[in-house]
């Protein structure tokens, strides 16, 4: 298979990136270890860029056959419905100043991301959120995040409970507990890795913000010894070989390596992005195969005359039937090459063989076959007195019913004859 054909047919996993400054001007990126992973598995990382107005143009990159929300600042809180009462302005102020890089809200990336995940809801299109990501699924839901771990988790535990979510002074080597519920992706990823008598693993941690109300149709899959929700995922929607992937984790599984090397911490790492990538490819193979569209016939010249002679015949036909005219003894002949075409062929059931010749005297004397079918005065009369009794609404009612069963049969007839068109043109 060409190159060329490769890159038509791979899927298409979209990813927001993250704004940042260089040199006095705004440079737009996404981490090379979600690039890398995505590409790996077998899908093409399709950047979506935090542009003002993206939000509005998200149309633009279809086909989306999964999204990846990974990394970004904290998403407004009004977005969620913060309450706000139990941290003072002090408190707030202090949470600004210790965590400036991430409390500057981007109102324009939250519009991208939320859109793309609501998007994903809609479509069971497969979504896999890290970090933020995972807090964005969760408000797109319905859920809640805390705004700021250490003041409303951290200060009411335990301090043998008490959790380091974020080290800027061993921003990669940071790690802590968290432990992994059975019967859970995230356990059959790395059950390998698991004691016996222990379920836990140790995670990296750059977040300040944490769910705090997860969204009703959500499962946890770890907490971390302070209770906070480290990894979730919708059971009704995970299957990635169905094409079904929802899931949000807090850590960042593809940065879990050991120092000075790309060796992943476990085996597990890498799984959530292979069985996500997994999911991307059944999805596409789903949506192509649902909206598949067969090639159109190409007729040669005479074949393109001859079927536009047979339009013809069933356009003078359906406006006999409509007008209840008469048919100018001119235009008998055209009628002929319709009911021929009914009549000739013989690649069908019986009962539809009948049917089409039935068809095919009817084109070819219309005006003795409507009067065949005119119902008799006292069947005419009766139907009247019946529906003189009926209400307003009852009669719309009726109106409606057999304005689209003669919809319904329009079209089925006129899949049957395009059918029969193309049989014809293949002969």
């Amino acid at each position: 298979m060409a190159d060329s054909d490769i890159s038509r047919i791979l899927p298409r996993v979209l990813i927001v990136s993250r704004r940042s400054v260089r040199k006095n001007k705004f440079v737009d990126f996404v981490g090379e270890y979600h690039l890398d992973l995505i590409v790996s598995y077998g899908a093409v990382p399709v950047i979506v860029p935090r542009v003002n107005g993206v939000h509005m143009l998200l149309e633009s990159f279809e086909p989306i056959h999964g999204v990846l929300l990974c990394e970004g600042e904290d998403i407004d809180p009004s977005l969620y419905e913060a309450e706000t009462s139990s941290l003072s302005p002090d408190e707030l102020e202090e949470i600004r100043r210790l965590h400036a890089s991430d409390t500057a809200i981007d109102k324009e990336k939250d519009s991208i991301e939320l859109g793309l995940a609501k998007l994903c809801l809609e479509r069971n299109i497969p979504y896999l959120g890290i970090c933020r990501g995972s807090q964005v699924l969760n408000v797109a839901c319905g859920g809640s995040l805390y705004m700021d771990i250490e003041k409303e988790v951290s200060k009411k535990c335990p301090e043998e409970h008490r959790v380091r979510h974020i080290d800027y002074d061993d921003y990669d080597g940071h790690r802590h507990l968290v432990n992994v519920l059975e019967n859970t992706p995230l356990h059959d990823w790395f059950k390998d890795s698991l004691e016996e008598d222990k379920m836990e693993i140790w995670v990296n941690s750059y977040h300040h913000q944490g769910v705090k109300r997860l969204a009703q149709r959500f499962v946890p899959m770890a907490y971390s010894p302070d209770g906070l929700t480290e990894g979730f995922y919708d059971p009704d929607a995970y299957n990635p070989e169905e094409g079904k992937f929802i899931m949000g984790l807090q850590f960042h599984p593809e940065r879990m390596r050991r120092p000075d090397s790309d060796e992943f911490d476990y085996p597990g790492c890498p799984k959530a992005y292979q069985e996500f990538v997994k999911a991307v490819i059944f999805y596409q193979k789903k949506l192509n195969s649902s909206t598949s569209v067969p090639k159109p016939i190409v007729l040669n010249q005479e074949m393109e005359k001859q079927r536009k002679v047979i339009l013809r015949s069933f356009s003078l036909a359906k406006n006999i039937y409509s007008t209840r005219r008469e048919l100018h003894p001119s235009k008998e002949s055209e009628l002929e090459a319709g009911a021929e075409f009914l009549e000739s062929n013989t690649a069908l059931s019986l009962q539809q063989e009948n049917r089409l010749k039935q068809m095919g005297a009817t084109v070819r004397n219309s005006n003795a076959y409507i009067e065949r079918l005119k119902l008799n005065e006292e069947r005419e009369k009766l139907a009247r007195s019946v529906m003189g009794k009926m209400s307003v609404e009852q009669l719309s009612d009726l109106m409606s019913f057999y304005h689209m069963m003669g919809q319904i049969c329009s079209e089925v007839v006129g899949k049957k004859l395009q059918g029969i068109v193309n049989d014809t043109a293949g002969a």
